[in-house]
């Protein structure tokens, strides 16, 4: 059995049956680095390995939503490489971004398998650079500077979407023209309550996916930047209140549960986007709105990520839901290895 220390405590590297993936690393914040890195590097890797791929067999004399991609529409949607009408009139973008995304892949393998097996097994926690990444699961302050640095991430990508939109050539806007054609938003929508009123059944019973115009779109990735920053720096610099201290869960386990349910949500959320929008994921590149199929028996591109989008989230949702059991589960003292309570609950006679 390996076992590491550090500060008085003493981690085993093989509690936990290889099958088990990152759960093995749950008190190995150095190895777990390495993972988390890994599979980021896997990430990219398929995004690239798949542009590629997609690029390989793409041909452009048929529509995109009838050969089975659902890379190159998204592409395409962010104004690249396409004119009026959607036709695609330049696919070297994608080839860049597909190099690229390889490029990346293999500089974060790179990192990941020199955290896994060169760095340390757990990282420092103290006050150099690499103590800065150091951590505790039951540290609340730490989880939720964690939580904060994310939420920034978040809302830098969402800056960058505007930043596409006004600044480096546009979006394509299927309703620009016949057909479509790319444009520059220069004027979104800064009004809060237009922007909000998206989060109520105001401009149809789809909500969010009711959306029809890129002004409203742009202009809700800018609100979303703001609350993501906001959200982030306000998470950094506060400290967690006396009620969330008592509601939640702080494990690594119950930390993967809630990530687990917000992904489960978001992917939900997707599929109703992907399914009954035709602003964001233009019909001329993904198929007919609200269908399936963009004829009989050929499943388009809207269809496809409509299908993956909610199997991949009930997938999510269901580990949501086991990891949160668990994580309560041990909290209130029950032991998975010997399925017995550790300090069993007293009974009133």
């Amino acid at each position: 059995m390996t076992v590491t220390t550090l500060s008085n405590r003493r981690y085993s590297f093989t509690d936990v049956d290889w099958y088990r993936g990152n759960a093995r690393l749950l008190n190995l914040s150095g190895k777990l680095l390495g993972a988390h890195v890994a599979h980021a590097g896997l990430i990219v890797f398929w995004a690239g390995a798949m542009t590629l791929f997609e690029l390989s067999h793409f041909n452009p004399a048929l529509p995109m939503y009838e050969q089975g991609l659902i890379l190159l529409p998204h592409l395409a949607s962010l104004g690249l490489g396409v004119g009026s009408g959607g036709a695609v009139n330049d696919i070297e973008p994608y080839y860049i971004i597909g190099i690229l995304h390889l490029i990346s892949s293999a500089v974060l393998g790179a990192g990941g398998i020199f955290h896994s097996l060169r760095g340390p097994s757990i990282l420092p926690e103290n006050s150099t650079f690499a103590g800065f990444f150091g951590y505790d699961w039951k540290d609340k302050n730490k989880m939720t500077s964690i939580l904060g640095i994310h939420l920034i991430l978040l809302g830098v990508g969402a800056w960058l979407l505007v930043a596409k939109a006004m600044l480096w050539g546009g979006l394509f806007d299927p309703n620009l023209g016949i057909g479509g054609d790319v444009r520059v938003i220069s004027n979104p929508t800064l009004n809060p309550l237009r922007i909000f009123s998206y989060l109520f059944p105001v401009h149809g019973a789809t909500g969010m996916a009711a959306v029809d115009n890129l002004e409203d779109v742009v202009g809700g990735h800018i609100w979303v930047g703001l609350m993501c920053i906001g959200g982030g720096i306000w998470h950094i610099i506060s400290k967690p209140f006396v009620w969330t201290e008592k509601v939640l869960v702080w494990s690594g386990e119950a930390y993967l549960s809630y990530s687990l349910g917000a992904i489960a949500y978001m992917g939900f959320l997707a599929a109703t986007f992907a399914f009954f929008n035709d602003t964001v994921y233009p019909e001329v590149f993904y198929g007919p709105a609200r269908m399936i199929e963009s004829s009989p028996d050929v499943v388009s591109s809207r269809g496809w990520l409509v299908s993956f989008h909610i199997v991949l989230a009930t997938l999510f949702l269901c580990g949501h839901i086991w990891h949160a059991s668990r994580a309560r589960l041990t909290e209130a003292g029950f032991d998975f290895k010997n399925n017995d309570m550790v300090n069993p609950p007293t009974i009133a006679g």
